[in-house]
């Protein structure tokens, strides 16, 4: 009697464990099942902005060498003297289609040190050492937009001109963003002189060159510059990005 009532109550515990373990295994997959979920409908983060509008100072010296070749090593090997004034490389280019001609735009910590550094002995005895020809062109500018993405086309226009008022001129500039996409040219960057917001410089990427030097002639720009109040004609420098630091 003792004997079945033991093996009846074994029974019992055995039942109460069964479904107690299938209950937890349901209560363990619904659990997987929700978190499943919850991740596969997250949200993923936006992208991260290409877009840079902290004013950044600028140096943008333009020049002939001899010979690219031997000019570039000694340019890099003089990277300890431009740091040393708080100079940072940044770009390279060459002329197109004149090879020879070279761009160097570095970023500078303080603008006074730079433009000190610019009449510096020193560099002047770098540059004829480098095989520099002629005298450089040295723009000391303020970039206030920058777009950092990568795309592919490594032509680029560098244009300076000067403009009746900087706040006219660049609204009037903004809204032609569709124009300029449509015949062929990219915003990089823009900026103006360190001391004069009077005199700019635009930096863009050639998409298309064919439709680009067509727009560079077309009476709808000249119509855009004079609304915007552009002075004079403005001064292109076509260049290839060799180096990016």
């Amino acid at each position: 009697m003792n004997q079945n009532r033991f093996t009846s109550l074994l029974f019992s515990a055995a039942v109460v464990l069964f479904f107690t373990s299938c209950g937890g295994n349901e209560d363990k997959t619904n659990t997987d099942t929700t978190t499943t979920d919850t991740a596969a409908n997250a949200t993923p983060p936006p992208p991260a902005s290409t877009i840079v509008t902290t004013p950044q100072d600028m140096m943008v010296v333009t020049h002939k060498v001899a010979n690219f070749a031997k000019w570039k090593p000694v340019y890099d090997a003089d990277d300890s003297l431009r740091l040393a004034n708080g100079i940072h490389s940044y770009v390279i280019g060459r002329g197109w289609p004149d090879s020879n001609k070279v761009l160097v735009a570095v970023k500078v910590d303080n603008m006074d040190k730079a433009k000190a550094f610019a009449k510096d002995p020193a560099l002047k005895k770098a540059m004829q050492k480098s095989g520099v020809t002629g005298a450089p062109s040295i723009m000391f500018v303020t970039m206030t937009f920058q777009d950092t993405a990568t795309i592919g086309s490594q032509l680029r226009t560098s244009t300076t001109f000067t403009v009746k008022d900087w706040d006219t001129w660049k609204t009037a500039f903004e809204a032609s963003t569709q124009e300029r996409a449509d015949n062929g040219l990219k915003l990089r960057a823009y900026g103006h002189e360190a001391n004069d917001n009077h005199k700019v410089r635009v930096v863009m990427a050639l998409m298309d060159t064919a439709k680009a030097f067509a727009y560079w002639k077309s009476d709808a720009l000249k119509k855009r510059m004079a609304e915007s109040g552009v002075i004079g004609q403005p001064e292109r420098f076509i260049y290839q990005i060799v180096q990016k630091y």
